[in-house]
């Protein structure tokens, strides 16, 4: 397998990359930012490639923002970006469940593991749920807890689908009623995404995956996981906004899921950042499985 070529001071193999695409996937958290941390020379960067005229879909696997969030967020830091642009794994998971799933009513409740981006996402596609950012949820198991699961009686039997994302407000109780809705009432296993970590003020964090593991554990169930790299993921993002697979490049900072992803995908290229997850040794390292068409130390450096 050729090693990526390294773009960051070359112009020109930069101008002659980017004249490959029309369209280009972003990561978002670790390739644009890291928390509220903007990398240097983003915002120039996504105005240069619109100057292009190239097509931009900001595809995360964010979990915890829904797309209006993600659009906030985008303003604050003074990204050119649009709401309808963004297609995170919330967003995702939502559609699967209502568009592809089509559960009947009155069995086609969600009970959630996650944040409020989940649960906005879901409430757009008009599906109902429970759990999420329920405070009644956050607090210890008790005895009565225990008894009430166990007799069935704290199961809403309705709950069809559970869906796991990046929970930031974990807890036993939420763990043991999603386990009961999939062990004993049959409920569908969905994931966000199986991130395990999430880049954030220049560290890494536990990501989703760390929260669906408890839950995959303990059912002995591996859930369907509806962000990259899941193809499932991509024929959605493809079939909302058109575009020539061979003509689009992946931008992301972790191998597994941001490059796997576009690789998977039949995408003319990937191209890897070092300023998320993934260092340079991981690149480079004999034997790598997953390798990208290019890297650059940051995004900024798209600039030339």
């Amino acid at each position: 397998m050729a090693p990526p070529k390294y773009l960051t001071g070359d112009k020109a193999g930069i101008e002659s990359f980017i004249d490959q695409f029309d369209t280009f996937l972003f990561d978002c958290d670790g390739v644009l930012w890291s928390g509220d941390h903007l990398y240097p020379k983003v915002p120039e960067t996504i105005a240069l490639l619109r100057q292009k005229q190239k097509q931009l879909i900001f595809v995360t696997n964010n979990s915890t923002k829904s797309r209006a969030d993600y659009k906030k967020k985008f303003d604050k830091l003074g990204i050119e970006a649009y709401e309808e642009e963004v297609f995170g794994s919330s967003y995702s998971a939502a559609v699967y469940i209502a568009r592809i799933m089509k559960l009947a009513a009155p069995k086609n409740k969600v009970f959630v593991l996650g944040e409020s981006g989940i649960e906005q996402e879901l409430r757009a596609e008009g599906v109902p749920y429970i759990g999420g950012t329920d405070e009644n949820l956050r607090r210890e198991m008790t005895e009565e807890d225990f008894s009430r699961i166990t007799s069935g009686e704290a199961l809403d039997e309705n709950v069809a689908v559970v869906l796991s994302g990046l929970d930031y407000h974990p807890s036993y109780l939420k763990y043991a009623l999603g386990f009961a809705y999939v062990r004993k009432n049959g409920a569908h296993f969905l994931a966000t995404n199986i991130d395990s970590t999430l880049p954030h003020s220049g560290s890494l964090f536990p990501g989703a995956g760390s929260m669906v593991a408890p839950l995959a554990t303990a059912t002995g169930k591996e859930p369907l996981a509806l962000g990259k790299p899941s193809q499932a993921m991509m024929d959605a993002v493809e079939g909302k906004f058109k575009f020539d697979r061979k003509r689009t490049c992946m931008v992301g900072d972790r191998l597994n899921t941001d490059i796997q992803f576009g690789i998977e995908g039949g995408l003319g290229g990937t191209l890897a950042v070092l300023t998320g997850v993934t260092q340079k040794e991981d690149l480079l390292a004999e034997g790598a499985t997953v390798v990208p068409s290019a890297y650059v130390d940051q995004l900024g450096d798209l600039m030339g």
